[in-house]
């Protein structure tokens, strides 16, 4: 009997381009596909509550997938694991109801950004941060971000999916410190195509103070990227959590 089954994923995204699966190169859809049916002996199609680009991490992606599987839930994650890189690997694993859809059933998504702040580069931290040598201002920077609370139009932030509206929501976002590292955190009911790398990357400016804390709100009413960015590299970038209703 087929089950749909839900499993939150982690995964290192350096050596990929992205989630989605592509016509060649690696991603982390193809390998989990390529994994399902070695274990199921059969082929299965994973969806995926985020798109992550080439290069970005995740802790919390959620995916969904349809096998048939006779043996427990718990046999099936270990044996994903064991075939599986070792640099992606199935969290946590379990049945869902016939209907779920990781990305259509969320109802809100965190990603985090991670910069190491100092003049010397870290090689420990060069796939999982990006290096910022200047010295950056956390408090103009935290200001800035506090702008980007509610409902914006963030068009001048980022691309949707043709025909999506460009309307977010962020319910929460915010600057905290470990050692020399900046780590931003934004929550939000979705977001558009390399939005939070455009915003992370203006927010860098205003810590720079190449720009100060209330362009932001500018940049939001005026809808346009000239001024936005350069956009953050992917490397700093992580998808830490998606929650849905239940």
């Amino acid at each position: 009997m087929v089950q749909r089954y839900r499993a939150t994923v982690e995964y290192d995204g350096h050596d990929y381009l992205g989630f989605q699966i592509q016509a060649r190169g690696r991603t982390i859809q193809g390998e989990l596909e390529k994994a399902l049916e070695r274990v199921v002996q059969q082929p299965v199609r994973v969806l995926g509550a985020g798109r992550t680009d080439a290069g970005v991490h995740a802790t919390g992606q959620v995916i969904a997938f349809d096998c048939a599987w006779r043996h427990p839930v718990s046999d099936l994650q270990r044996a994903l694991n064991a075939v599986l890189p070792v640099d992606i690997a199935v969290r946590e694993l379990a049945p869902a109801p016939a209907d779920f859809h990781p990305r259509f059933d969320a109802v809100w998504r965190r990603y985090q950004y991670t910069i190491v702040n100092q003049p010397v580069r870290s090689p420990l931290w060069q796939r999982y941060a990006w290096h910022v040598p200047d010295r950056l201002c956390l408090a103009a920077m935290q200001s800035a971000s506090q702008l980007l609370v509610g409902t914006h139009d963030f068009a001048a932030f980022g691309k949707p999916t043709q025909g999506e509206s460009t309307l977010r929501q962020v319910m929460q976002v915010g600057w905290r410190t470990e050692d020399t590292r900046l780590i931003f955190e934004i929550t939000a009911n979705a977001f558009l195509y390399h939005m939070v790398r455009n915003i992370v990357g203006t927010l860098a400016r205003v810590g720079r103070g190449e720009l100060p804390p209330e362009a932001m709100a500018t940049l939001l009413e005026a809808g346009e990227s000239a001024a936005v960015g350069p956009p953050a590299p992917a490397c700093g970038l992580c998808l830490v959590r998606v929650e849905y209703a239940e």
